[in-house]
């Protein structure tokens, strides 16, 4: 009996380990994946972020150092297209907040009993992805040219002087944002929508709730998680996003964002130090921004 016993024991002790061992194969591949496309490009960043101007003198020669004032310099040196960064991101957050959430209310609730109009306006919501975000980009260039139809008109009936016009502008940067990064917003939304038990709707309207005082006690304490991985999916990349904000596109002299910044020091001037700085001042910041915004919404599971 003791023998058995005994046995019975190696054998489950044996069971944790080979499980053990074989979960690891499987995460295997993803460990060596974050190491090689992930870790070491940010610990790269770093490096160079801290490294010091070579004593040659030679432009986009650098030696390793542990300069901090690098971060000081490209703070002082760029603050306003830090802020312009992230009030433009906020701005077209909540835009596509705004647009994006009754379009999923509407596909995700309203449609459910009509599979046909359902996909068809989930396929025109994806459509976009169907074509490159720099001609979309700049199909909007050529809308809002300034010899455009779009423009003649807003001259036209006063929106605009006759000496202004829309390319350039903020409003053009914010609503590229925007527009780009509205599928983002609207697919995690519809599909908390499309999770959502209808019957509590209708047990809200039971108890003589109004429609209004129903989706603010209902439905939208439900669609939360999905409105907090929208924001997120669109916060993010707009941050750091220089395409809408180059004068090669919607932007101006004036409307310059930290992509813009970074891409003009690492490939234009060859200051990496002051680049990588940014970079690495960037995702600090939105690591901290959206763990407090996650927090204050109270959906800690997302982190």
């Amino acid at each position: 009996m003791a023998f058995v016993a005994l046995g019975q024991g190696s054998a489950g002790s044996a069971t944790p380990t080979k499980t053990s061992r074989v979960a690891f194969i499987l995460l295997a591949p993803g460990l060596i994946y974050l190491g090689l496309f992930f870790l070491t490009p940010l610990v790269s960043l770093i490096i160079t972020s801290l490294k010091v101007s070579s004593p040659t003198g030679e432009i986009g020669m650098y030696d390793f150092g542990f300069e901090l004032g690098n971060y000081a310099y490209a703070i002082g040196q760029y603050l306003p297209q830090i802020l312009r960064s992230f009030t433009y991101a906020i701005i077209a957050t909540v835009m596509a907040l705004m647009i994006s959430y009754p379009i999923a209310y509407f596909i995700g609730v309203k449609a459910r009993n009509k599979p046909l109009l359902q996909a068809m306006l989930l396929t025109l919501v994806i459509a976009p992805f169907f074509i490159s975000f720099l001609l979309r980009t700049f199909a909007w260039k050529q809308i809002f040219s300034n010899d455009s139809p779009v423009t003649n008109f807003l001259h036209t009936i006063g929106l605009l002087a006759p000496d202004q016009y829309v390319i350039g502008t903020p409003f053009a940067v914010v609503f590229g944002l925007t527009y780009n990064f509205i599928p983002f917003m609207t697919l995690p939304i519809y599909t908390s929508l499309e999770r959502l038990d209808i019957r509590l709707l209708e047990a809200g309207s039971d108890l003589y709730a109004t429609p209004a005082k129903t989706f603010w006690k209902v439905t939208f304490p439900l669609s939360l998680p999905g409105v907090i991985s929208g924001t997120l999916l669109t916060f993010i990349p707009i941050s750091g996003d220089y395409v809408n904000a180059s004068r090669d596109f919607l932007g101006g002299s004036d409307t310059a964002m930290i992509g813009n910044v970074v891409e003009a020091n690492f490939f234009r001037i060859q200051d990496y130090p002051t680049a990588s700085a940014l970079s690495v001042m960037l995702m600090a910041a939105i690591v901290v921004l959206v763990s407090m915004y996650v927090r204050k919404s109270g959906t800690e599971d997302l982190l």
